[in-house]
């Protein structure tokens, strides 16, 4: 593929391949792929065959609803679960939520497999005895199915959308909890008909929020859970527990009050549990991130990889003898797969460049799977050596798009010794000797990496346009040791601000940039930063903050974690580095940019620091050098084509203006 970068459709038209599933014989690898609908205002999911032989056939097409088909998992008889709310054929064409269809392994039509009426939000199989476990949301005062249908039904036909609260938590990224919660069912068959859904926990509360994480052992008899308990000043910690299949009996496999617990994969023979404990931060110390392993008899749970420096990213893969987890980890810009030999509690790193998702092991041993993508790729599907590392290109549904310039990585040694790297994106036939303006780009997180293709803050079509861009990984970031993230934990304008200036010194001093014409853009902490860089430098032309926080002591009674702030900052500390203090210093013009319904980074940041810009900018016709965007319909990322669209269109035409020099001309449909 050869699109055109300069036309935002080219971007917004590439199909996006994401999930993996491997049937038990290993002979079928399943995707998901996302391709604008016909009305060009949102992505359709279709699934995707794709040949675990790189010589084998061409990726074909499975499914072909209308409505989105997602979570695909195998049976062991080879059937294909997944999610989807097409139609019933054989119901009256109501509305119908999110049900579970099967695929027949001998390539029949799909057809309806398991329904609620609250919907189906996910599903797990066990390997062996295919017991099949799901979830659905129940309103907690139900007395049945047909009480629960009732309830369902009339909320949609009236359009309710009201949510009363008694307790805490009681939201979670852009949505309220309730009134339903998600219950465990498992399914039962006793005919030819839908399965019945036998109710395994009852009423769950926040249990299960916000997303059920659950696996069941291969004899399907027991579901290993994380079920999240909250204690006084709303403190919510997640404990690890199992469920009998047969009596719904839960019993507490594993609480510890300093670490939440996910990433749960139970081992080939049933009897222990590896999972990622994340130890509760301090103000004087960062959380840090292990690989353990729990026997289901009891005991305590023990380090996979003591010492090993690195965060696992995803649940690990178990090897069929048990002795080994293959996991992925952030490491110098890059996600590898690691090799972990819990005999020895060793780690070895087994693949390269790129990094890699949805890793998955035939059953084996011989060979695994993953997708695959780079800062220039997108995810594609691969397969792994895993004893060797060797990464062959599988032949998937979506051929890689052409990019039109290069990506090189650039280090600067930092005031306080640490080596600081990230990606530079250099606009093709810059080695014409014609400097690029430069586009700083800070991640989010922060605990996070440049390291894959975004879809959301993606740099061809601004490279395409003759920009550079550098995307670098400061202090806080991950892949570079419990250290790197340590010494940034004391304030979050600090090191990482200085780490952010000093390789913005080393790249504008190269001959290919115009160090004149630099701007400043980040997202979520990003934003936060481009706040901070803006009441501390007027080295910049123009700043771009999108959900970025301004006053960190709002932000912390405002969001929707807010047990998180008092546990890595002081009132006083928060204050320190709130960007809203230094308000008076900001000179450069800013893009300020919010989704309403974002409740992670609350709307409130942005609309105070767009008044209190406004306080000392605006002159006397009204107008001041600062923009406001604001997507009523968007969440923490801008995810809508049409608003995506949008988002790219304000943001180069106020980069046309601020580093160009051209006249301000808003997005036509903004006008």
């Amino acid at each position: 593929m050869n699109p055109d970068f300069t036309d935002l459709d080219a971007l917004l038209e590439l199909p996006r391949v994401a999930g993996l599933a491997l049937s038990p014989d290993g002979t079928r690898l399943v995707t998901s792929v996302a391709a604008l609908g016909p009305q060009r205002t949102s992505y359709v999911s279709s699934l995707w065959q794709v040949s675990p032989d790189p010589e084998g056939p061409s990726a074909r097409r499975l499914t072909w609803g209308a409505q989105n088909e997602s979570g695909p998992v195998f049976r062991p008889d080879g059937d294909l679960l997944f999610v989807s709310s097409r139609p019933d054929p054989d119901d009256d064409g109501g509305d119908r939520p999110p049900s579970l269809w099967l695929l027949p392994a001998d390539g029949g039509e799909a057809r309806p497999f398991a329904t609620r009426p609250g919907g189906v939000s996910s599903t797990a199989v066990a390997a062996g005895a295919g017991t099949v476990v799901i979830t659905s949301p129940v309103f907690p005062s139900s007395t049945g199915t047909g009480d629960d249908e009732r309830r369902h039904r009339a909320r949609r036909e009236l359009k309710i959308s009201a949510t009363l609260h008694e307790s805490s938590p009681f939201r979670f990224w852009d949505r309220f909890h309730g009134p339903e919660a998600d219950r465990l069912f498992v399914l039962s068959q006793t005919g030819d008909g839908e399965p019945a859904a036998r109710d395994l926990t009852g009423h769950t509360g926040p249990a299960l929020h916000p997303d059920p994480e659950y696996v069941v052992t291969p004899d399907g008899t027991t579901v290993i859970g994380v079920w999240q308990v909250v204690g006084a000043g709303g403190q919510v910690r997640s404990t690890l527990v199992t469920i009998d299949v047969a009596t719904g009996t839960r019993r507490t496999l594993l609480d510890d009050r300093t670490s939440e617990f996910s990433g749960l994969a139970v081992s080939p023979d049933g009897t222990r549990v590896a999972f990622l404990a994340e130890s509760l931060p301090t103000v004087d110390e960062p959380f840090d991130l292990r690989l353990m392993v729990l026997n289901l008899d009891g005991g305590e749970p023990h380090e996979a990889a003591p010492g090993w420096d690195r965060w696992p990213a995803a649940a690990p893969v178990w090897t069929p003898d048990g002795g080994t987890l293959l996991v992925t980890a952030d490491d110098h810009g890059r996600r590898p797969v690691f090799r972990v030999d819990l005999t020895l509690g060793t780690v070895r790193r087994l693949t390269g460049e790129g990094t890699f998702t949805d890793l998955l092991l035939a059953r084996d041993g011989t060979v695994a799977y993953a997708l695959r993508s780079t800062v220039d790729v997108p995810p594609t599907p691969v397969r792994i050596d895993p004893l060797t590392g060797e990464v062959t290109t599988l032949r998937g549904p979506v051929s890689a798009p052409a990019v039109p310039g290069t990506l090189t990585e650039v280090h600067v040694t930092a005031e306080d010794g640490y080596d600081v790297r990230g990606w530079l994106v250099l606009p093709a036939g810059h080695e014409d000797g014609r400097p690029a303006p430069l586009l700083l780009w800070v991640h989010g997180g922060p605990h996070d990496s440049w390291r894959a293709w975004h879809w959301r803050w993606n740099p061809w079509p601004a490279v395409a346009r003759g920009y550079a861009v550098l995307l670098p990984d400061p202090a806080l970031s991950t892949g570079y040791g419990l250290d790197f993230v340590r010494r940034g934990w004391d304030g979050w304008g600090g090191t990482p601000y200085t780490d952010l200036m000093a390789i913005t010194d080393a790249v504008v001093a190269r001959d290919d940039i115009d160090g004149e014409r630099t701007a400043a853009m980040g997202a979520s902490y990003g934003g936060y930063l481009a706040n901070w860089i803006a009441g501390h430098t007027g080295r910049f032309r123009g700043i771009v903050s999108h959900a970025g926080l301004w006053d960190l002591e709002t932000f912390a009674r405002t969001t929707d974690v807010p047990y998180y702030m008092p546990h890595t900052m002081t009132a006083e500390t928060r204050a320190q580095n709130s960007p809203s203090r230094h308000l008076a210093s900001i000179t450069t013009p800013m893009l300020i940019i919010h989704g309403e319904q974002d409740h992670r980074v609350p709307i409130g940041e942005a609309l105070a620091m767009y008044t209190q810009l406004g306080e000392q900018a605006v002159t006397d016709d009204g107008t001041m050098p600062h923009r406001l965007l604001v997507f009523p319909d968007e969440n923490h990322w801008v995810a809508k084509p049409q608003n995506s669209r949008l988002w790219y269109e304000t943001v180069f035409a106020f980069l046309a203006q601020t580093l160009l020099g051209e006249p301000w001309q808003a997005p036509d449909l903004l006008r």
